[in-house]
């Protein structure tokens, strides 16, 4: 067997995004720059979007799955009165409907009738598949395919008029809540239809978007020294923050690591459901989960590695 290409880099970066191309071309571009074995991103942003991409690499794609069930911020521009068969600026115009005087209190009242849980019908240019297939490919042929709504809950959302028929919002939501349907129904239920004109992702569990890196710096700094971006690696376990903490003596360590559940130190109790373990002298072990009264279980396990070449 061959040696698999790549250094075995582990670390999360959260990279701000830029409109015009995909998720996935900026992880490709990324990890190469970084010579990364493995790599993954935490949840696609449509090409149009920008803003917080959080990228796993190594160990830490091992926690992607924990990132992509997290709750998400956005910012959006909806621009009222023109419906496009993507629901965002992308797409194309099918329709436009003249925009009705608006005040405060009405747009608060519709503002409401979309905050908690929601049902949500996906738009049809997006990644979800029917029959085997994508169903923008679908949609780019012409095609369209019944989707069934989808439960979606959303924490906040706050609106703000803007010039030019447009609305600012910002929005906190579960996972899987597309921004182009809720802008799209919003438009609906103010009576003139809307699309998304510009939509920023702000936020993804514990990273609130500061610390973002552009693709310009990151560009300098693998250029400056020979391990620029490995500096710019924040630890896997900070995609865990939101995460209780408990720490295992050495005796305890090697049990949990080969994956038995362990008994915690008098002084600690088992915080319900998921936690981090740490090992008082190893570092971050992994994911665990109460077991009993005073013992956590292994759940994921990581292995902390410093990169090489």
């Amino acid at each position: 067997m061959g040696r698999r290409r790549g250094r075995a880099v582990d670390g999360i970066l959260p990279v701000d995004k830029p409109a015009g191309q995909t998720s996935n071309q900026i992880l490709r571009r990324v990890s190469g720059w970084l010579n990364a074995r493995k790599a993954g991103h935490t949840g696609s942003l449509d090409p149009l979007a920008t803003g917080l991409l959080v990228m796993c690499f190594g160990e830490a794609t091992k926690i992607s799955g924990y990132l992509l069930d997290a709750d998400k911020r956005y910012v959006a521009t909806a621009r009222l009165g023109v419906v496009t068969d993507s629901a965002d600026a992308d797409g194309t115009a099918l329709e436009t409907r003249p925009v009705p005087v608006i005040d405060t209190s009405r747009l608060e009242s519709v503002l409401e009738r979309f905050r908690g849980p929601i049902e949500q019908v996906p738009p049809m240019v997006s990644a979800l598949k029917h029959q085997g297939r994508r169903l923008h490919e679908i949609a780019r042929e012409g095609g369209t395919v019944e989707r069934p709504a989808r439960p979606v809950t959303i924490h906040a959302l706050h609106g703000q008029w803007l010039e030019g028929g447009r609305l600012h919002l910002s929005v906190d939501c579960t996972k899987g809540t597309y921004i182009r349907s809720l802008v799209a129904d919003i438009g609906e239920a103010l009576g003139c239809g809307a699309h998304v004109e510009t939509l920023r992702r702000t936020g993804l569990g514990p990273f609130d978007g500061s610390g973002m890196w552009d693709l310009e710096a990151l560009d300098r700094r693998r250029t400056d020294t020979e391990r620029g971006l490995d500096e710019c690696l924040l630890p896997v376990d900070a995609g865990l923050r939101g995460y209780p903490a408990v720490t295992l003596p050495a005796s305890e360590s090697s049990r949990f690591c080969q994956g038995q559940a362990v008994a915690l130190a008098a002084h600690q109790s088992a915080p319900p459901g998921l936690c981090r373990v740490y090992g008082d002298t190893e570092g971050l072990l992994g994911i665990g989960e109460r077991a009993g009264d005073q013992g956590v279980a292994p759940r994921r396990l990581l292995v902390q590695r410093r990169p090489h070449g």
